[in-house]
């Protein structure tokens, strides 16, 4: 018989609530078990006592005699010192999907081509018209004799 050290739900809806139980592999998760030996409940916080409780000895007792636990409850047991976890590593876990990566490039590519704009014109001489009258003097309006306008007369 291969003995499981996992969790069993209890609780309702939302609002769960586990007891570490040490149960036959081939048994349902929330089925019949051998041994209780302790509770988990996730909605107290991180640091409250009541969190996991564990009885620590049958724990080291089922894990002698071949029991094997589950992820979550090896954390557990990691974490009350009663069986050290090896530290799993995913070096792809913080790595962006295909399409964000596409996105990315994408954006990349547009500040890229911006920036090689605006260097393109930062180096380009500045050509302006310079307009040879001031703004004030009369030098570009040459429609103007003795004083009348060009524009006729609104009849009103």
């Amino acid at each position: 018989m291969a003995i499981s050290l996992r969790l069993s739900r209890g609780g309702s809806k939302k609002r769960p609530y586990y007891k570490i139980v040490v149960s036959d592999s081939r048994s349902p998760r929330d089925g019949k078990y051998l041994e209780q030996i302790g509770t988990y409940n996730p909605l107290l916080a991180k640091d409250d006592e009541n969190r996991v409780r564990l009885i620590e000895d049958r724990a080291r007792y089922w894990l002698g005699v071949g029991g094997q636990p589950t992820d979550r409850v090896a954390r557990i047991l990691d974490k009350a010192g009663v069986k050290e976890r090896a530290a799993t590593v995913n070096p792809n876990k913080g790595e962006p999907g295909k399409k964000a990566k596409e996105r990315a490039e994408d954006r990349a590519t547009k500040i890229a081509e911006a920036e090689e704009a605006a260097a393109a014109a930062a180096a380009a001489p500045v050509v302006e018209e310079v307009n040879e009258a001031t703004p004030d003097s009369d030098a570009g309006d040459t429609a103007e004799v003795s004083g009348e306008s060009a524009q006729e007369p609104a009849e009103g």
